[in-house]
């Protein structure tokens, strides 16, 4: 890999640039460590909401302008909101890599967030948890954090309640923006055909003069509680999530998780797909996936299967479990394993947009680079006897819940 830069301007922000001088093009990510963990209890889904009303016009854009200024250039725009952090991006041209930094500090800086668009996006948001709430192979997820954590922020919907997304005013998102959106929480990735120099200048122009505060607080680790919990629905299909806490990003034996969900569910060769898909043919997907925070983490199996053979599949999923607890994998299936996680980083890593994704994240939990092979060697290092501890320490019945949407 191409070593990555990394500046730090007057007041805080970070800068960090891979140059990758074979492609034409650069993928720009604007980041703030700030997600719907850090919200207040008044603030459910302000920080998505934020998300919106950046793109809806700045003191020197229109809405229409923002985009034209990126996709009529050749480019596309976007962003995300997740847990612990908010991300703008877009991908450019490699001499349009200026321009993409300019706009997105733009509507980082310089929102309006005028009351009556605040009003009608404070709409779309509504529709969005109304599509969410129709769609349960989405809406389980959320639902099967809420009833692990509870009152914890981890177990708090991202996109917030339609009771608190309609109680926000102007005046809520600047105190929001204030506290959160400091110079400190603020990171600029550019992966691309592009000098360190030219983003730099950009950089500084732009988003050199974020205010500075101090320190964000600890956060705190959620404890999961075990239980069953179906939610009744006029659905043909059982749309289901079964699993334990997981692990934190920074925990010694975070890579342990990541090889354990990959035999279990990461892909289609895995035993939950072979066992319940391909051999039996009771769903048509079914897999299983981490999320690891800074403080906190689950771990997940999910699908969809008919009411007649929900009893069946949950009896399955466990009977995975159980194997994997007393006998892990073999040599064989563990060499695989490693191999597809290994190469599944490697290819990602073929695109500026999860070079520019990768380096961010690593800055914004590990506040460094962490080179690829450092995380492969970590990976190859993982046992299998530290598989079957794994499995024991969070796969056990009394540990494991299980959230279900479904015409019960």
């Amino acid at each position: 890999m191409s070593e990555i830069q990394k500046i730090i301007l007057d007041n805080g922000v970070r800068v960090l640039v891979e140059s990758v001088g074979h492609v034409k093009s650069a993928a720009i990510g604007l980041w703030c460590k700030t997600g719907s963990r850090h919200e207040f209890d008044n603030e459910a889904g302000i920080t998505h909401l934020i998300e919106h009303m950046l793109f809806k016009g700045t003191e020197n854009r229109t809405a229409k302008q923002i985009a034209e200024a990126i996709e009529g250039r050749g480019g596309s725009l976007n962003a995300f909101t997740d847990k612990e952090s908010t991300c703008y991006y877009c991908r450019t041209l490699a001499d349009d890599v200026a321009n993409g930094v300019e706009v997105l500090g733009d509507m980082m800086l310089h929102s309006l967030l005028d009351p009556e668009e605040l009003k009608r996006e404070e709409g779309v948001v509504l529709e969005e948890i109304k599509r969410s709430l129709d769609e349960p192979s989405d809406h389980v997820h959320e639902l099967h954090l809420e009833n692990r954590w509870g009152s914890h922020p981890l177990g708090k919907p991202i996109i917030g309640t339609p009771e608190s997304v309609s109680s926000f005013e102007s005046a809520d998102l600047r105190r929001y923006l204030d506290r959160r959106y400091r110079a400190e929480n603020v990171i600029l990735s550019v992966a691309g055909n592009v000098s360190l120099e030219t983003v730099k200048a950009a950089a500084e122009a732009t988003l050199g003069k974020i205010p500075h505060t101090s320190a964000d607080t600890p956060l705190t680790r959620p404890t999961g509680t075990a239980g069953i919990d179906l939610v009744t629905k006029d659905v043909e299909q059982v749309h289901f999530c079964i699993g334990g806490d997981g692990r934190a990003i920074f925990d010694a034996d975070y890579h342990t998780l990541v090889v354990l969900d990959a035999a279990l569910g990461g892909s289609m060769s895995s035993r939950l797909f072979q066992e319940i898909r391909e051999k039996r043919g009771l769903v048509y997907s079914v897999g299983s996936y981490t999320l690891s925070y800074s403080a906190g983490g689950a771990f997940t199996v999910y699908g969809g299967t008919s009411p007649q053979h929900w009893p069946m599949v949950q009896e399955l999923v466990r009977a995975e479990f159980d194997k994997i607890m007393k006998e892990g994998v073999d040599a064989e299936e563990l060499a695989r394993t490693k191999r597809h996680i290994s190469g599944n980083i490697v290819l990602a890593l073929e695109g500026m947009s999860s070079r520019m994704m990768r380096m961010s994240r690593n800055e914004l939990m590990h506040e460094r680079d962490i080179p690829l092979e450092e995380t492969l060697a970590k990976l190859e290092a993982v046992t299998n006897d530290s598989i079957v501890a794994m499995a024991n320490e969070i796969l056990s019945a009394d540990k494991v819940s299980t959230t279900a949407i479904g015409p019960f």
